[in-house]
């Protein structure tokens, strides 16, 4: 099985790492063949990505190579293989105009994005930062939603609905932290 699916935040620090591991392990242990990718030239998160799955992660960093050699990195890492790329920083972070940002990468790999939300503290307003990230940019496909520090079942349930008004995915089932 060959596919692609970009893996963004909305910031830093929003659990991105995490839950790209768990769905590298799971897809491993399931016996599909992935290949892990970390957008940037961050060296710390690609060895939770080896650990998680037994394969070595590469790094898709425009900014210090090229659009060109991305591709063709992507290209050669992914053939036949479910590619799992881990975004840096917020989904559109980057320098001038957003050169070397997650979204620049999942344009130029055309990889839909799935968007990792803290939704500590955030009710309804997790609708309009969806609304947001989906519109801010037509041209990156944001296909889904993760919420993290989920207060419990009825917070749940809002986010849920949320996503939905959006126009996007809710994946996964939120645990009660409260």
């Amino acid at each position: 099985m060959s596919g692609r699916v970009v893996v963004a935040g909305t910031q830093s620090g929003v659990g991105k790492t995490t839950i790209v591991s768990g769905l590298l392990r799971t897809l491993s242990k399931k016996g599909m063949a992935v290949k892990p990718f970390k957008v940037g030239p961050d060296f710390i998160d690609p060895g939770y990505h080896r650990l998680a799955c037994g394969i070595p992660s590469s790094n898709l960093d425009v900014w210090l190579t090229s659009e060109r050699a991305v591709a063709e990195i992507f290209d050669k890492g992914s053939a036949g293989k479910l590619a799992v790329v881990e975004g840096m920083m917020g989904l559109f972070d980057g320098g001038d105009g957003g050169v070397g940002s997650t979204a620049q990468v999942a344009k130029i790999i055309r990889a839909p994005v799935i968007l990792v939300l803290d939704a500590r503290a955030l009710a309804q307003s997790a609708g309009a930062l969806l609304r947001g990230f989906k519109e801010h940019d037509p041209e990156v496909k944001v296909v889904g939603v993760v919420f993290n520090n989920v207060a419990g079942s009825g917070h749940a349930r809002v986010l849920e609905n949320e996503a939905k008004k959006a126009g996007s995915q809710s994946l996964g089932k939120p645990e009660s932290h409260g």
